[in-house]
């Protein structure tokens, strides 16, 4: 039986209780070149601290991460937040936590084994990677999106300039395929008009450079971010939709039921990232995804305190007499299923498992409570669909 939200829920809280540290490392499979360049260069800076002190002698260096999944490489400055960044989305830890990280000294390797299995590559900022005697290819050959973090709080010239030589080698070296994710980030506690005025500033100095090297109208894409509000989430949720080749087919799926169902807005959730793979056509609407976002939490935290694990036993009182039937044929849906009702514009909110990695959520317009047995059974439709189409997706090509 497929893991439910229960599961789901307690899979989550164990990991945020039993782990308080930095982002765990991925699997060691193979050891590229460019890896024991780092490896090298980490020892060295180790061997260099424990002279110092002995005390603050950093960690060995790790293996290489699993190969073969695409990876979402997170680069900038040092301090600019890019471990922060990987730590909230990905590790569930509290922003105000953040501040305790350490700066980061070696690569950061994790595999997330979700709706679409990837790799999340943390890089020092203090290294350049762009050295003749790295192996790019082993950097940047599986690459999915590069993501540039850049501190609106600080200077960020040198970023900016450090990121142009990036494009600059990626586009000669045979790289030109790579999405370019910019982050300008930590931009809570500014005006809206002072965070517009950064994001102009930031993209007109990197488009200015590539034009005068030839690169017009270069594909870079901009976000502002934060961890201490969902613009990080949303961010990661357009980076990681690019990275998902059956997109329009779900996207098209959630526009249909929206028009059928008359939902203001749907969504299609990573449960555990809480970063959406999927919308409908309509514009995102931010209060609309941070309450969507939150009552996944709620749900997910009240299965986990009110579910429980049936025994054997009881489980073969239920599927026996006079029913005698699997308890999956007894119960109309056997996967989570929700609904709230917003007491400010009483418009319904609708959450539907899909599967043990992913959750329809949606808005329904007001005044539409009283068609809700049509809605459930158009949403129940719609998730078929969805797994139908995960279920294409997964099988191998054969060749004719």
């Amino acid at each position: 039986m497929p893991e439910s939200l229960l599961e789901t829920g307690r899979r989550r809280t164990k990991l945020d209780r039993s782990y308080n540290g930095p982002p765990r490392q991925g699997p060691v499979r193979h050891i590229s070149p460019a890896q024991l360049n780092l490896e090298r260069i980490h020892e060295q800076n180790r061997a260099n601290v424990q002279r110092v002190d002995p005390a603050k002698a950093l960690a060995p260096a790790p293996g290489a991460a699993a190969r073969g999944k695409p990876r979402l490489l997170l680069m900038g400055q040092r301090r600019s937040g890019k471990s922060s960044i990987s730590s909230v989305v990905f590790h569930k830890m509290p922003p105000n936590e953040t501040l305790f990280l350490e700066s980061t000294a070696r690569i950061q390797k994790d595999s997330m084994h979700s709706f679409m299995d990837f790799q999340v590559w943390d890089f020092p900022g203090q290294v350049d990677f762009m050295d003749p005697s790295f192996d790019l290819d082993a950097i940047f050959g599986e690459i999915g999106a590069l993501i540039w973090v850049i501190d609106a709080q600080d200077e960020y010239v040198e970023a900016i300039n450090r990121l142009n030589s990036t494009i600059l080698n990626l586009q000669s070296s045979g790289y030109s395929a790579i999405n370019i994710e910019v982050f300008i980030h930590k931009v809570d506690g500014l005006s809206d008009d002072y965070k517009l005025d950064i994001q102009r500033d930031v993209t007109q100095r990197i488009q200015d450079e590539l034009s005068d090297h030839g690169f017009e109208n270069a594909p870079i894409n901009f976000h502002l971010t934060s961890i201490y509000n969902h613009s990080i989430f949303e961010a990661f949720s357009k980076v990681i939709q690019k990275l998902i080749p059956h997109l329009p087919y779900l996207e098209a799926l959630l526009n249909n039921c929206c028009q059928k169902s008359g939902f203001e807005k749907a969504y299609l959730f990573d449960v555990l990232s809480k970063i959406y793979i999927a919308t409908d056509s309509s514009p995102v609407d931010m209060p609309s995804y941070e309450i969507c976002s939150d009552y996944i939490d709620v749900i997910v935290d009240v299965s986990e305190i009110y579910g429980w694990n049936r025994p054997a036993e009881y489980i073969s009182f239920l599927e026996g007499a006079p029913w005698n039937k699997k308890l999956e044929d007894q119960v109309a849906c056997k996967d989570a299923e929700s609904c709230i009702v917003l007491t400010d514009g009483r418009r319904p909110i609708i959450l539907r498992e899909v599967n043990k990695y992913l959750a329809l959520v949606a808005v329904v317009r007001e005044g539409a409570y009283s068609k809700m047995p049509d809605i459930i059974e158009n949403v129940n439709v719609t998730v078929g669909g969805l797994l139908e189409i995960f279920e294409i997706t997964r099988r191998p090509k054969t060749r004719a």
